[in-house]
């Protein structure tokens, strides 16, 4: 029954894997946000943590002041009690003290790792907020890249004539070619005014040239 849990297991994960790497290779820059979200999530709870161990720090702060104020309280009223010859109340008030004074002595141990463990938290929050800038940073990288690679691909295939299969040429091929079709056409209207003025130029010259040869 365990190896058939195992292999289930197995299996599962190997399809999961392979999802993941189907999806990065749809779209690693959606896969990295997703990382992403998973890690800023990650660094809350962290954050949120070393929140409540600034309270608990807090806490144990205030229950030692109580006690070491306590325990010194109790120490003067055994020694009033003490001298007064009131034997009961000084042995109440002298019980007291050591009760507050173990406590107190106690709460500084703990307060003591209490600020251990929140500089070790802290120093954790700190090495991921790091690691979590830096892989914006890289996304950023990736995202500039992935837009160049965009681009020229996009500009490849505006400019490569092999791109459009039921087309001789490509886009700016096209537009080049009616170009030249248009500045021909306008070439050769100007040439067929030109020389329709020029011979009718020649032809008045000539009208001109008879009627003085006449006269």
């Amino acid at each position: 029954m365990t190896n058939l849990f195992t292999r289930i297991k197995n299996t599962i994960k190997a399809d999961l894997n392979e999802v993941m790497d189907k999806k990065e290779n749809q779209n690693p820059i959606a896969l990295l946000n997703q990382y992403l979200r998973e890690c800023e999530q990650e660094t809350e709870k962290v954050k949120k943590l070393v929140e409540r161990q600034y309270q608990l720090k807090d806490e144990f702060e205030r229950e030692l002041v109580e006690a070491a104020e306590l325990a010194e309280k109790r120490k003067h009223q055994a020694g009033v009690a003490s001298k007064a010859g009131e034997t009961e109340l000084y042995q109440f008030a002298s019980a007291e003290h050591q009760h507050y004074s173990d406590r107190a002595e106690r709460l500084r141990v703990s307060l003591k790792h209490v600020h251990g463990q929140l500089e070790e938290l802290e120093g954790k929050y700190e090495e991921m907020k790091h690691k979590l800038k830096d892989m914006y940073i890289r996304r950023m990288e990736l995202m500039g890249r992935e837009n160049v690679t965009r681009a020229n691909h996009q500009i490849n295939k505006v400019l490569d004539s092999t791109t459009y299969s039921d087309k001789p040429y490509s886009r700016f091929q096209e537009i080049e070619n009616y170009l030249d079709r248009l500045e021909d056409k306008v070439n050769r209207s100007f040439h067929r005014s030109t020389i329709d003025a020029r011979v009718a130029q020649l032809e008045a010259e000539m009208k001109t040239g008879e009627e003085k040869s006449i006269s």
